[in-house]
């Protein structure tokens, strides 16, 4: 198995993301290869969830805990944490997936 890793860029000084807090981020996803398959920068819409409740895959659940935001952080996620064997639209399967992720908000 693959390691996560999770690595600050930034790290915030706002309100903890915490579980069942909404979080609001911004972030881009690459493969390892370094092709992007989603990124809501090019959106220019955040994306908004509810920490630790399993909507999102395991490695966002991990990886954003204990962020603070104005915080940037680097996940690098194993297929265990992630998407698997079956993969997930342009993500093939057993892929290790790389997150560029930037806590905007916590409520």
């Amino acid at each position: 198995m693959k390691k996560f890793i999770r690595e600050d860029v930034v790290v915030g000084n706002g309100a903890e993301a915490i579980n069942g807090k909404m979080v609001t981020v911004h972030y881009a996803g690459t493969l390892e290869d370094g092709t992007k398959f989603d990124s809501s920068y090019d959106r220019g819409q955040p994306f908004e969830f509810t920490l630790g409740e399993g909507s999102v895959i395991q490695g966002w659940d991990l990886g954003l805990l204990g962020m603070k935001v104005g915080g940037k952080r680097l996940l690098t996620i194993p297929p265990e944490l992630g998407y698997g064997a079956s993969g997930y639209g342009p993500i093939p399967p057993q892929a290790t997936l790389t997150f560029t992720v930037e806590l905007l908000g916590v409520k």
